[in-house]
């Protein structure tokens, strides 16, 4: 008994060292070969030794007498739990019918509106019935030939009839220019980025678990700002050319760019040229419907002597402007995984862009502010010396370098209140009469053209005026306006909200008007003296109005 013991001791620990090497069907060729070798008594032996069943150990036996050649396997063909697909039919099917394309299924299903990742796809499945692990879903939808995919910018929008022939026509001037050893320049914004220690998308080498550390929210830092690169890429000579803006992107600011562009490159590399062809998107601060656009470039025209044309691709091809793929995806590439973290950074990340094709890059940083809401008149347009094109002239334009005339189209006198805030001049709210408020406007009027000029001259950064004094944009409050404005509160002590509600207009922009005027009064060395009544609401001032036989609108009798 003893001995037999010791055999079994012998086998529990031949197995414990042996079988953790060894498959499912080498363990049991082991034991039945270890029972075969025992003789009788052997297999319930060696079951307790490995301390498995001893029907285990039998066939482990019978394989080894039946003589049978090694089958290459664990397990016979067909052994095994079988797969989910195979016992349950309508798993396949139910799952295609989630993550087709056309939507088919159940309409009601929340995997219609949310992320069909194999998790979800598995807990809609089971929720319908068919119990399916995230695992089993990821094994069935690559054997359907799915797999995970990002979207596919293929689709375009409604096309103009006439879109391959603006391309061909924009080829052929682009063809003709470059014949003749003429400049042909592509031109656009690129997209606007936000200074700052922000995340930036890509990635660089660092070492394992240091990567760069930046913000967790993208808010704009109010004192780094924002920077607009506005690019010029050279189609022949494979240059490019960016400016770095600070401020707004303006009509002004485009041309600007291009200016800076002739002057420091295009010049040197065209010396005998007298043309030159942009091309450019449809819209934004160079589209083709813009008005100060076409102003600008008449007087670049003017100012380098260049024949200026300009062809637009058509709406919604913007991807076929050169500068897209030839300079600002290179810029993005460069940059990438780099957090932008000053001006100076874009300004020399820009400027260390190159290709192995060639491509050299030169990026300049303009901190010039640009008056926005600039517009142009009919009357201006016209003088331009603007020629438009036989084939679609919207489209394809040419500017000539001749001079032409400053057409005034001001809008309603700038010294004169808004038709509907009139009555507020009468001497028994403003304090003032007739003559005496004449002549105060007069002064005020004086005094913010010089202050308004000279911020504008600073803001071209010195360059003379391409519109004549009164264009633009007309302004919210005329300076009459705001001259009522502040005497309704420093007089008579009205609440600038209660003059908001009064002129249409934000409690802001009467804070900041009140401001300005204030300036301009001290400047003049006119002071407003208090009134002995005071106002508190617009009904306060209705009552004073009638007191003093003036006829207020009926819109502010029911104010309060």
């Amino acid at each position: 008994m003893g001995m037999l013991e010791g055999v079994e001791a012998a086998l529990a620990a031949k197995f414990e060292v042996l079988f953790p090497h060894l498959d499912e069907r080498q363990r049991r060729l082991t034991m039945g070969a270890e029972a075969r070798s025992l003789g009788h008594g052997g297999i319930r032996r060696v079951a307790r030794a490995a301390g498995v069943r001893e029907g285990t150990v039998s066939r482990g036996a019978a394989e080894l007498e039946s003589g049978a050649a090694p089958l290459g396997r664990v397990r016979r063909k067909g052994g095994g739990r079988r797969r989910a697909v195979d016992l349950d039919p309508g798993l396949r099917p139910a799952l295609l019918a989630l993550v087709e394309p056309d939507m088919r299924g159940d309409p009601m299903s929340p995997l219609r509106w949310t992320t069909k990742s194999t998790r979800h796809l598995a807990g809609e499945l089971t929720r319908q019935g068919h119990r399916v692990s995230a695992e089993t879903v990821a094994d069935l939808l690559r054997e359907e030939g799915f797999s995970l995919q990002g979207n596919a910018k293929t689709i375009e929008g409604k096309q103009h009839p006439d879109r391959d022939g603006q391309f061909r026509y924009i080829n052929e001037r682009a063809k003709d220019h470059q014949a003749a050893g003429d400049p042909v320049v592509s031109v656009d914004t690129k997209k606007k980025e936000a200074v700052g220690n922000y995340r930036n998308a890509g990635g660089e080498w660092h070492r394992e678990g240091e990567p760069l550390q930046v913000r967790t929210h993208d808010f704009p830092d109010p004192e780094l700002g924002k920077a607009i690169p506005y690019g010029i890429y050279d189609l022949a000579a494979n240059t490019g050319w960016v400016s770095v803006g600070t401020d707004h992107d303006t009509a002004a600011f485009a041309v600007e760019s291009i200016r800076r562009w002739w002057n420091s490159q295009g010049r040197g590399a065209y010396p005998h040229s007298r043309r030159l062809l942009i091309t450019a998107d449809a819209g934004g601060s160079n589209g083709y419907r813009t008005r100060a656009w076409k102003a600008e470039l008449a007087a670049l025209a003017l100012e380098t002597g260049l024949e200026i044309t300009v062809c637009h691709f058509p709406p919604g091809t913007s991807k076929w402007n050169k500068v897209e793929h030839r300079l600002f995806s290179h810029i993005t590439m460069n940059w990438r995984g780099r957090p932008l973290t000053s001006h100076e950074v874009i300004v020399n990340s820009i400027a260390a862009t190159t290709t192995r094709t060639g491509l050299t890059v030169r990026a300049e940083l303009d901190t010039t502010a640009y008056e926005t809401g600039v517009r142009i008149g009919d009357g201006q347009m016209d003088a331009l010396p603007l020629h438009r094109h036989e084939w679609h002239g919207d489209w394809n334009y040419t500017l000539r370098p001749e001079a032409y005339a400053q057409v005034s189209d001001a809008p309603d006198p700038f010294d004169k209140p808004s038709p509907d805030l009139a009555w507020l001049c009468h001497p028994g709210l403003t304090g003032m009469p007739a003559q005496a408020w004449d002549a105060l406007i007069t002064a005020l009027t004086a005094l913010h053209e010089d202050q308004r000029e000279g911020e504008l001259t600073k803001r071209r950064g010195n360059r003379p005026r391409l519109t004549a004094p009164g264009t633009g944009r007309r302004p919210m409050l005329t300076l009459a306006d705001r001259l009522l404005a502040t005497l309704l509160h420093e007089r008579l002590g009205l609440p600038q909200v209660a003059i908001a509600r009064l002129f249409s207009v934000t409690p802001f922009t009467i804070n900041r008007r009140i401001r300005d005027i204030r300036q301009l009064l001290d400047a003049a060395g006119h002071t407003v003296h208090p009134a002995d009544q005071h106002l508190a609401t617009l009904d306060d001032l209705h009552r004073l109005a009638s007191a003093a036989g003036i006829t207020a609108p009926a819109e502010i009798k029911t104010a309060s």
